[in-house]
């Protein structure tokens, strides 16, 4: 099967977590044809090398399908952990005690080690301790320099190296480890589109990311611990995206707690113009099944109503039997959703007032126009992108097709909604410009003859943030039969 040169046929996006089920050309190869938008590389498991031989895979397709193809590089962060325990595991008993303390002895049934000593000075009596995400839960009964003493609220089996949440505390350690300083630098090598950024808890360690990373790629946030919910304005203000991390999010949180949530920050995003993605357990019976839930696809669907940018594959598509049924799974509910007659007035819901700039007004207004006169796409020229996700914002009901000169912005556009990127020589001229509109919107399938496009750009040309123009093209053949004036 031929790799797709026009737009997918939906509009928002799929990521899809490449890992030991699809490493390879061949699986790599056959998500993109699936439908797989994006691709995630998750830092917390492997080595620097065989990261590298995946984005030398992406890159040859992408190079093949001459289609601009995102990479997100998803740091591991600050992940605490207990340390080992005789035997390899022990169970603790509900209603009993258990202590955590920073002897290296191996754990048993009543303590084990916790390696990081920070937390003994962060803790207080009354506070939780979640083991395991959460299987285990830890109430504080008293903290030393040397020992925090718990009552086991829920018991069970702890093994080796399982994951400590603290959710009643703003955790006193940066979102950037040693570890996550060496993958970044490698990232930006591998030039990375996003940068995802674990476990942020504060605009501080947003604004260290930000200095690392400079202009080199986007910085995405992962909304997945409590703190960050209280600075969520903050710190959305000084990411260039956002992720809805739900499984570190259900673990501290009440699972009733995260829908809400959910729908608020997918609605901020999108006021915002920042693309946003839905992740965690969005598919997670089709690891070990071909067909999900009725309950997932509802989730999924759920998301698309909300008008999320993208929906994200974790483990289905990372170490699943069925990776490629489960971004087909993705594409097919995305279709399904879209074509919904109540789609259009759900997605709206969430109010994008346009801001006081000429870009916003005319943004606003192609929007208008895609509604009123029957358009096939709108096409804009743009060197940052900043021009299709304001059009993005407003959720048209047509494609955006977004021509760029620059390959690195062409490539971030793979997780904006409804847009399809083309990477293209620029423009020196008005004429020129509708000229090539028209032949790219033909070329890639998105409208043909007797079809009207809707083309946004700024003059004078190959300037940042000039969007000043809109314009309305009738595609006659070859002729130029334009209607609309700039």
């Amino acid at each position: 099967m031929a790799m797709p040169v026009g737009p997918r046929g939906r509009k928002v996006r799929i990521l899809a977590t490449l890992g030991p089920a699809s490493d390879t050309p061949e699986m790599i190869g056959k998500l993109m044809r699936s439908g797989a938008d994006a691709f995630r590389i998750n830092m917390s498991h492997g080595d620097q090398q065989a990261k590298a031989r995946l984005v030398e895979i992406i890159r040859s397709f992408e190079k093949e399908s001459k289609r601009p193809t995102t990479i997100v590089f998803d740091l591991q962060g600050p992940k605490l952990r207990v340390d080992s325990f005789t035997g390899g595991s022990a169970t603790v008993e509900t209603g009993g005690r258990f202590t955590l303390d920073q002897s290296t002895d191996p754990g048993d049934a009543t303590r084990v080690h916790l390696p990081h000593p920070e937390l003994f000075q962060a803790v207080s009596e009354g506070d939780r301790l979640l083991i395991d995400d959460g299987k285990i839960r830890l109430r504080v009964a008293a903290v030393t320099a040397e020992r925090i003493e718990t009552i086991v609220e829920v018991g069970g089996r702890i093994s080796n190296n399982k994951g400590v949440n603290v959710p009643d505390v703003l955790v006193p350690i940066p979102a950037l480890t040693e570890k996550d300083r060496s993958d970044l630098q490698f990232a930006l090598e591998q030039d990375a589109d996003y940068i995802a950024l674990s476990f942020v808890q504060r605009p501080e360690d947003v604004e260290e990311a930000r200095r690392l990373i400079g202009d080199k790629a986007a910085l995405m946030v992962k909304i997945e611990k409590p703190a960050a919910i209280d600075k969520l304005e903050e710190i959305l203000s000084l990411a260039d995206a956002a992720m809805v991390a739900r499984g570190d999010l259900g673990v501290e949180l009440p699972p009733e707690g995260v829908p809400p949530l959910q729908k608020r920050i997918v609605a901020r995003c999108r006021e915002l113009g920042k693309p946003v993605v839905v992740a965690t357990q969005m598919l997670e019976s089709m690891i070990n099944s071909p067909t999900p839930t009725r309950a997932e696809v509802n989730d999924v669907a759920n998301a698309i109503y909300d008008g999320a940018d993208a929906v994200m594959l974790s483990a289905e598509s990372a170490a699943g039997d069925y990776p490629c049924e489960a971004v087909l799974m993705m594409d097919r509910i995305g279709r399904s959703v879209e074509s919904d007659p109540a789609y259009q007035s759900r997605v709206h819901f969430t109010a994008t007032p346009a801001e006081a700039t000429t870009a916003d007004a005319l943004a606003e207004s192609a929007g208008l126009i895609s509604n009123t006169v029957e358009v096939a796409a709108t096409v804009c020229y743009t060197s940052t992108g900043s021009t299709a996700r304001r059009i993005a914002r407003e959720r048209p009901p047509v494609p955006v097709m977004a021509m760029s000169a620059s390959l690195r912005m062409a490539r971030r556009m793979g997780l904006v909604w409804g847009v399809h990127a083309v990477h293209t020589r620029d423009v020196s001229n008005f004429e020129e410009m509708v000229g090539k509109a028209k032949r790219m919107v033909l070329r890639h399938k998105i409208a043909g003859a007797g079809q009207r496009i809707v083309i946004m750009a700024g003059i004078p040309f190959a300037t940042s943030g000039s969007t000043n123009v809109i314009h309305v093209a009738k595609i006659v053949g070859d002729e130029l039969d334009d209607y609309g004036v700039s």
